[in-house]
């Protein structure tokens, strides 16, 4: 009995620790009509990969990364502005310039042999200092187009080349996802499948003991058992009934923890259509044909996420080539003492065209440092693949271990379930002739119950390690 406690308690335990992770942290709520769901376990993993926000969210993820791969690919395209604009300048700046409007006033005197008051001929003075000048006006305008187009940049291009890998990382992160999901459907509700198989066998015990005391009843009114008897069985009766309450309620948590997981309104009906046998847990897991390491969705998102890194390593390499940009510049300025532009007035053109080559030649090691960086975070890329091979053959190796250890398991208890009932029905009938006694069929149902928890155990457990060989596997 205890360890009946134990393994419901720790079963609920599971299943909250299942569900409360950042997938479904909170639950909104829905205001539409209930409604009746009859899932089998695909129909319930496929709700959830629908309805999961984990799940959702991880293909959000995604198309924003493509959005991320446009913004990125616009640098390849050519970048067109225009612009508008007016300036007024309430003080038209001014400018000091050397006078060179006396020095040719001067010279013209001397060539015309102009004398001073004096009768002497007049000099070319050795400084005529400078003049203050005003240039521009109070009022401009300009308007205009510009364009620039980038040739060649190592950089952009490898980036370009990278956009399908950073797509590919997501979807497998969306794949990883989906398939925790699933499994930790697979897991909960299988387990309310066993929970069917444990409220039966339960129901066949209160059945049971209810017929024993109804006998014991009739007996010791006729005088041949004493009041004693008649409480042990009521006692009895009243344990199993709080027992399978107790189940009931915890049943309940696991549907609600189900629906949780799977992104289902707690206000909507849901029914489990499978059921669980021996028979179904054994089918074709131990005939799976080896595996291989990309069978693996983890180690297919590590080796993307090293691809990603190795375009890192080609781009800081690539920047140290030069790159090739062209730019076009097409205007109108306009200048006015007021500001009137639309009026009568001159627009004077201006434009351009340019090739810019930019030629890196030193930048203090700075790109040599980040080509090293990148290289390095290669190599750590390669040792976490290399310790994810590991990881993995030793989770091929226990799932399968533990699977076939909870097969035996199963069997075993499923044996001694059907051993305990036997004798108990033979405890039984030697009960009602008379030779028997209380205590040997208190006892003997005892050991019976013992025996079916066990099988419904050993029966989960089974469940649960097929899970866990084929998600090991990269066959869930």
């Amino acid at each position: 009995m205890k360890r009946l406690r134990s393994k419901n308690s720790s079963g609920v335990v599971k299943l909250i620790v299942l569900v409360l992770f950042p997938a479904i942290s909170f639950a909104q709520a829905d205001t539409t009509k209930p409604r009746k769901h009859e899932f089998s376990v695909q129909q319930a993993v496929d709700y959830a990969l629908k309805n999961n926000v984990n799940v959702k969210n991880a293909l959000l993820q995604i198309k924003v990364q493509e959005q991320q791969n446009r913004a990125f690919t616009s640098a390849a395209y050519p970048h067109i502005n225009a612009s508008l604009g007016t300036t007024y300048n309430p003080n038209v700046a001014t400018q000091v310039i050397p006078n060179f409007i006396s020095p040719a006033t001067y010279q013209v005197l001397i060539d015309e042999g102009v004398k001073d008051g004096n009768g002497n001929p007049i000099q070319m003075p050795n400084d005529f200092g400078f003049i203050a000048a005003q240039f521009g006006t109070k009022f401009s305008a300009n308007a205009g187009i510009s364009l620039s187009q980038i040739l060649f940049d190592g950089q952009v291009f490898v980036g370009l080349q990278a956009r399908g890998a950073a797509i590919r990382l997501y979807e497998k992160g969306a794949e990883v996802t989906s398939e925790q999901i699933k499994a930790s459907i697979y897991k909960i509700y299988y387990q309310l499948a066993v929970s069917k198989t444990q409220i039966e066998l339960l129901d066949a015990n209160i059945a049971l003991v209810e017929k024993n005391l109804r006998d014991t009843r009739i007996i010791y009114e006729n005088g041949f058992r004493e009041k004693l008897d008649v409480d042990k069985e009521t006692v009895r009766l009243s344990n199993l009934q709080t027992e399978k309450q107790k189940l009931l309620n915890q049943v309940s948590n696991g549907y609600y923890a189900l629906k949780m997981l799977m992104g289902m309104p707690i206000s909507d009906e849901l029914v489990l259509t499978d059921k669980v046998s021996e028979e179904q847990v054994k089918d074709g897991v131990l005939e799976v044909n080896g595996y291989t390491y990309e069978d693996r969705k983890e180690f297919q998102q590590a080796q993307i996420s090293k691809q990603l890194l190795e375009y890192n390593v080609r781009r800081f390499k690539l920047s140290q080539i030069p790159t090739v940009s062209l730019s076009a510049l097409y205007a109108k300025n306009a200048q006015r003492d007021s500001w009137n532009f639309f009026g009568k007035g001159d627009w004077f053109t201006i434009s351009n065209m340019n090739l810019n080559i930019s030629i890196p030649i030193f930048n203090g090691f700075f790109t040599k440092s980040k080509i090293q960086e990148a290289k390095i975070e290669v190599d750590k890329i390669n040792n976490t693949l290399e310790s994810l091979k590991r990881w993995i053959d030793n989770d091929v190796e226990a799932a399968k271990n533990n699977f076939r250890n909870a097969i035996a398991t199963m069997d075993f208890q499923k044996k001694n379930m059907e051993l305990a009932e036997k004798i108990y029905q033979q405890t039984k009938k030697k009960y009602e002739v008379g030779t028997g006694s209380q205590i040997e069929i208190v006892a003997a149902q005892t050991e019976m119950k013992a025996a079916q928890t066990n099988y419904v155990t050993a029966l989960y457990d089974a469940v649960i390690a097929k899970v866990d060989f084929l998600k090991a596997t990269g066959k869930l």
